[in-house]
């Protein structure tokens, strides 16, 4: 008798921003009964207590439901902005005559002028350069730099409003990554407990290196992810590389990035990104507008399906919903669409090929095992999944950069390392604890677990990786080829 297929797992991650509209009575709840797999508290909004106070809602909720939920804290990092305006908003002509200057007071604004709180702004840039206001939606072209004022034409007019951000196209502004709001919630980010902090607008490998510094041994288990929003971080391979390496994970952060480089280079941009992250063994998360018109709509449009499906199939690990779940009157219903549309690209072959390091050599046991595993998985006929035995996370991160149909099971008694592993695509996290286990036993408590979750099934091949060593760094040593049957049922 033939059996019925395992239902489908989505192997793309989906970050969620919380917010005022994720407050509301059971919508928390909802969003993560839908599929958020890493909440993202936004530390541009809100007070201390108020992230303190979601990411305790979400490890209660987590915990009942049997769920391993990551915690992304996003530093708000050096926005630059233009600083108010007397009557609230301005309307700029194209053409007409427009002055930044950083020593007005930051109120006086009007329709010649207006203030910058960044008083660095005159030294970084010169007659020549582009500034882009509001998002790209204003443009300016500087004319001269006088003292503290940056005389600049309109080229595209519009409204502009009070504290509208400022880029400068093609990068270039010297303001560090890393302010002194930023050193103040790292702190709280450690405090309460996240297990990934973002990183906004670094520009090389030593932006990174300094939050790491300041996490400091209280912070070394705390993933870092470098958000690439500057032109500069993407210039060259050199510098990205530098960044990837010093990050356990990068975000596509394709506002900032979009306006600094121009939209026709972003998605060749965005691809190199997925390939380079994935190929230097970090995760990486495509945020930004991916189901923007969701904030006011209970369906997304189809531009924004074939975006995240286009994600999808450059095999990122994670899509990220920001004013969507955050602000927006649908979040639980942008979640299900985020899902849907995830499975939907999945299903594609594409999405199941890999050539990932097919040509390469290895350098470490537990690298090598990991990789043989999944082509073994993806070539021999009846596996139902990958299971791998962790204290950290590792191996089943590095199984996740080939691509495949097949989950990968992280099994770990470290409830961080369960964490983390929430953010790698194709991954599910399965609490595993060894202690009480002999070494005989290791093998049929590991395929008990994945059958009780539903993952495989009598008949079917799961293939697993361990240490000889349970709980060793890096001691992955050992692939088993296993076959379920009824006395891994559990009973």
């Amino acid at each position: 008798m033939s059996r019925l297929p395992h239902p489908p797992i989505r192997r793309t991650k989906i970050v969620a921003t919380l917010g005022p509209a994720s407050d509301r009575e059971g919508v928390l709840e909802k969003m993560l009964k839908a599929g958020v797999d890493v909440v993202r508290l936004n530390f541009s909004h809100g007070s201390a207590d108020d992230h303190r106070r979601r990411l305790g809602e979400v490890r209660e909720i987590a915990e009942r439901l049997g769920r391993s939920v990551a915690a992304l804290g996003d530093l708000q990092g050096p926005k630059i902005r233009i600083a108010r305006f007397a009557e609230g908003a301005v309307q700029l002509t194209e053409g007409a005559l427009f002055v930044i200057d950083v020593s007005l007071d930051r109120d006086a604004g009007n329709v010649d002028r207006v203030g910058c709180e960044y008083r660095e702004l005159a030294d970084d840039v010169t007659a020549g350069d582009r500034l882009l206001l509001d998002d790209g939606r204003v443009v300016l072209d500087v004319d001269r730099v006088e003292g503290s004022e940056i005389h600049t034409r309109v080229v595209v007019g519009g409204k502009l409003s009070n504290n509208k951000g400022i880029n400068k196209q093609g990068g270039g502004l010297s303001a560090p990554a890393l302010t002194d709001k930023d050193k103040q919630d790292l702190k709280t980010a450690m405090e309460i407990g996240v297990d990934y902090l973002a990183v906004s607008f670094p520009r090389s490998a030593e932006d990174m290196l300094e939050a790491r510094r300041l996490l400091g041994e209280a912070g070394k288990e705390i993933g870092l992810v470098a958000k690439l929003e500057r032109a500069e971080a993407v210039a060259d391979d050199e510098t990205l590389d530098g960044i990837i390496e010093a990050s356990e994970a990068v975000m596509v952060a394709r506002g900032d990035l979009g306006v600094e480089i121009g939209d026709a280079k972003l998605i060749g941009t965005q691809k190199r990104i997925i390939k380079h992250a994935r190929s230097h063994n970090r995760a990486v998360i495509t945020a930004t507008q991916m189901m923007e018109s969701m904030i006011e709509s209970p369906l997304p449009t189809r531009a924004e399906v074939f975006d995240v499906a286009n994600a999808v199939l450059d095999a990122t690990d994670a899509v990220m919903l920001s004013a969507e779940t955050a602000a927006g009157d649908f979040p639980v219903e942008t979640v299900e669409a985020m899902n849907r549309v995830c499975l939907g690209a999945e299903r594609e072959r594409i999405a199941q090929e890999s050539g990932h390091r097919i040509h390469e050599g290895f350098e470490r046991i537990d690298e090598t095992i990991a990789l043989s595993a999944m082509y073994a998985a993806n070539h021999l006929s009846g596996v139902a999944a990958i299971a791998c035995m962790t204290s950290t996370g590792y191996t089943p991160l590095i199984a996740s950069r080939i691509r495949s149909g097949l989950p990968i099971v992280g099994l770990a008694h470290n409830p961080l390392a369960q964490r983390r592993m929430a953010l790698y695509r194709g991954v599910i996290s399965l609490p595993f604890d060894t202690s009480e286990m002999t070494a005989d036993e290791l093998n049929d408590r590991a395929l008990e677990r994945i059958v009780s979750h539903a993952i495989a099934d009598i008949g079917d091949h799961v293939i697993l990786t361990r240490g000889d060593h349970m709980n060793a760094h890096g001691g992955t040593n050992t692939m088993k080829i296993l076959d379920i049957n009824e006395r891994h049922l559990g009973k």
